[in-house]
C-alpha cells in the first residue's frame, strides 16, 4: 500500500510539472536594415533553453525574423517583470 501512495505522489508532482507555464526571453534579428528586439514567448513541453529556442526558430522565421540567442527560461513569476522590456513583443511569438 504505501508504493501505490508514494507512486500516486510521484505522479501527481510529475503531471503538475508538466502543466506548469514556461516561458523564455530571446533576442532576435532582421537584416537589411538592421532590426533587433527582445521578446517574450510561450514554451510548451520541455522548459529548457533548447527547446525554446527549437520552438522560437520557425515562430520567428515566420515573422521574417532570426533568433539570435535565448536569453533563458522561466515561470509565470517572472512574465510582469519583462513585459515592459519585452514591449510589442510580449507573447507576440
Amino acid at each position: 500500500m504505501k508504493n501505490l501512495s508514494f507512486s500516486f505522489i510521484i505522479f501527481c508532482l510529475w503531471a503538475a510539472g508538466a502543466n506548469a507555464a514556461c516561458y523564455a526571453d530571446y533576442k532576435a534579428k532582421q537584416d537589411d536594415p538592421l532590426r533587433l528586439h527582445y521578446g517574450v514567448a510561450e514554451v510548451r513541453g520541455d522548459c529548457s533553453s533548447s527547446s525554446a529556442a527549437d520552438q522560437l526558430w520557425p515562430r520567428l522565421q515566420q515573422g521574417g525574423w532570426q533568433l539570435l540567442n535565448v536569453v533563458g527560461v522561466f515561470d509565470e513569476t517572472g512574465l510582469e517583470e519583462r513585459k515592459g522590456s519585452a514591449g510589442e513583443y510580449f507573447l507576440r511569438y
